[in-house]
């Protein structure tokens, strides 16, 4: 599933992964997990943060209950791929290698986790 490059603040991403955790959820339920409460205020909030999700295509709106239901349209892992994506564009001219580099040298990686890497990188 190709993602579209949208910037996604903090409370956005907050929100999609309550909906990653359990899907599909009414923008009551996301506020409830969001704000330990469902008031007005907590629901128009939500309400805001979806739409926006939703122009960004990455929430789904399932209209066909008075009640509206909200689902994500990307995985975590496309996002994250995104957001590294960005972060290399702006330190490293767009390079992955000094994050991975990084993550093995610093030993911020399991020996699975190092496996299924140099796996990955054989098949490329």
């Amino acid at each position: 599933m190709a993602v579209p490059k949208a910037f996604i603040t903090d409370t956005e991403l907050e929100l999609l992964k309550v909906l990653w955790s359990d899907q599909p959820l009414t923008a009551r339920a996301i506020a409830g997990r969001l704000y330990g409460e469902a008031s007005a205020s907590t629901i128009g909030t939500v309400q805001k943060l979806l739409q926006r999700l939703e122009e960004k295509s990455l929430v789904a709106r399932d209209r066909r209950e008075p009640v509206h239901r909200f689902s994500t349209r990307v995985t975590r892992e496309a996002i994250a791929g995104m957001q590294l994506q960005e972060l290399a564009e702006k330190l490293s001219n767009g390079s992955l290698s000094p994050f991975i580099l990084h993550l093995v040298q610093d030993e911020q990686l399991s020996k699975k986790e190092k496996q299924a890497l140099r796996r990955l990188l054989g098949e490329h």
